[in-house]
């Protein structure tokens, strides 16, 4: 994963946690903690070893972590830089989820080597849709899910996600069930 990624998590574990939880973090996951640089790619086992030392820690499971994690992530991409980008991709939730693939293709031409997940909307309706989310990386649903509420906070807009299929238990990719409230 790109070092903007892990900048988030380090901004996550801050935020929530404090700078020496972050001090705890890295030296839990054996990371030096030297600054993560945005535009470099970093093995994606750091990612995966910077949450479970969080989660460590904390006592808080991993996929609370992860979800907390997705919706700071929506939130500060926006003030690294790319809140024009996202302003772009939609005005409401239904919007941007049907052009999120094409925005990733887009931040494809400044991380070279980007490999992001897929998503498809099926089934949509003017306040639901079924979100199919693919990618070569487990475990991260509930991330996705995370993202999705700071999507819709961004967007000014409630939502309720159901996690339906789940790679995790067999299925070939995740489902999630998505409601527009109000």
């Amino acid at each position: 994963m790109y070092g903007l990624v892990n900048k988030a998590v380090e901004g996550f574990v801050k935020q929530e946690l404090g700078d020496d939880a972050w001090s705890a973090v890295c030296a839990k996951a054996g990371i030096q903690d030297l600054g993560f640089i945005s535009m470099d790619s970093y093995d994606d086992q750091v990612t995966y070893d910077l949450v479970g030392a969080a989660s460590e820690l904390t006592g808080l499971e991993a996929n609370t972590i992860l979800e907390g994690f997705g919706r700071y992530w929506m939130l500060y991409t926006a003030e690294e830089g790319y809140g024009a980008l996202l302003d772009m991709t939609g005005s409401n939730i239904h919007e941007f989820l049907e052009n999120l693939n094409g925005m990733h293709s887009r931040i494809r031409t400044t991380f070279e080597g980007l490999k992001p997940p897929d998503f498809e909307c099926t089934d949509v309706t003017d306040t639901t849709l079924l979100l199919h989310y693919r990618t070569f990386r487990p475990g991260l649903a509930p991330m996705a899910i995370g993202i999705l509420h700071g999507l819709a906070e961004r967007l000014n807009q409630k939502i309720t996600v159901e996690h339906r299929d789940k790679a995790a238990e067999g299925a070939d990719h995740d489902t999630f069930y998505i409601e527009v409230i109000g």
